[in-house]
């Protein structure tokens, strides 16, 4: 098929004539991509939303599915608190559970680089499968390639999955509201910190491990204790900063945060400081936001404190009518700043 005819390209290619890290990032770059490139390209409804996942209905009695993929590219394979395996699961599995639904399937498909040790790819099914287990799905599908020596890094991993939605609930970015109370299920920025010391060799006091985590069955307690959740965004690539960014441009509002109500552990702030990265912008993947209405804030933050996933759960701001579009954040010495979205890369292939 000859396409030297067709459309011109949508992002300049004297901005970007090839492909960044960066472009796979989570931050500015990923988001002019995905808006300029593939959202014109496969334009359709269920796209349109800009969700974790793609929400929709099979004949007019059925209950609305999501469904939703991700691909996982991490290097290190191993790392304190998960593997490759266990977060391929527990990416797809959040990712439907940001959708309002209970995962059910999942697809699983290995790209495997020659000369990989059988017992580093036994252990990383079996992790998988662990994972599957504990999150309540089943791996019912999948695929597996063999690429040449020194073309795959190891193993990458690519997981579909499928869920159902339970509820008649709009959870979308568009369904977000001024007044709704933000709130976060536990401390950000461990799974990009826990990811880097091993890659670069740091040692610290302590041992940070991942987050990783799946984060369903939370979500489905708040769910079940009928509060009003409007949005669910997990805080994957860019971390906080890219999802707020993401939901405030969805959405059409102003969010507003306040720095000191942020968790972040100590150890991970001082390994932060010590790199030069802002832990608002690293990586996690058992940490979710949900945008809740103000009346069910204190009582959504008390379900998620009941659960081991939500035991630091903290309402860190609210949504703003004004300012659309523009996270701002009070720092802890009461000055105003805009939370943009990274323009660069600060941790690449931990996820």
């Amino acid at each position: 098929m000859d396409f030297t005819n067709g459309p011109a390209c949508p992002i300049p290619i004297s901005d970007y004539p090839n492909v960044l890290l960066a472009h796979g990032g989570g931050g500015r770059l990923t988001n002019q991509l995905i808006a300029r490139m593939f959202l014109p390209a496969f334009d359709n409804p269920a796209l349109q939303a800009q969700h974790d996942g793609a929400v929709f209905r099979v004949g007019d009695a059925s209950p609305q599915l999501a469904f939703s993929t991700d691909s996982y590219v991490i290097h290190p394979l191993f790392f304190p608190g998960g593997d490759i395996g266990s977060l391929a699961v527990h990416g797809t599995v959040n990712d439907l559970a940001m959708c309002g639904a209970r995962p059910l399937y999942l697809s699983a498909g290995y790209i495997i680089e020659e000369g990989l040790p059988m017992d580093t790819l036994w252990r990383i099914v079996q992790s998988m499968q662990a994972a599957a287990r504990n999150a309540g799905v089943q791996i019912v599908t999948g695929d597996t390639k063999v690429v040449d020596r020194g073309k795959g890094d190891g193993v990458f991993i690519n997981t579909a999955g499928v869920g159902i939605v339970e509820h008649e609930r709009r959870i979308t970015p568009q369904s977000v509201r001024p007044g709704d109370a933000l709130i976060v299920n536990g401390d950000i920025g461990r799974h990009g910190i826990a990811i880097m010391a091993v890659r670069e060799g740091l040692e610290f006091e302590t041992t940070i491990e991942s987050d990783s985590a799946a984060v369903a069955e939370l979500v489905m307690q708040l769910l079940a204790e009928n509060i009003e959740v409007h949005s669910l965004r997990d805080l994957t690539r860019g971390g906080l900063a890219s999802a707020l960014n993401e939901i405030a441009g969805s959405a059409g509002v102003g969010v507003a945060i306040e720095e000191r109500r942020v968790p972040v552990r100590d150890d991970v702030h001082a390994a932060c400081e010590m790199l030069g990265f802002d832990p608002l912008y690293v990586a996690c993947e058992g940490r979710f936001v949900a945008f809740v209405a103000p009346q069910d804030a204190e009582r959504a933050r008390a379900v998620m404190r009941g659960h081991p996933l939500g035991a630091d759960a903290a309402i860190i701001g609210t949504v703003k009518a004004d300012h659309p579009g523009v996270v701002m954040m009070k720092s802890r010495i009461g000055v105003s700043r805009i939370v943009d979205m990274i323009s660069g890369e600060q941790l690449p292939r931990i996820c």
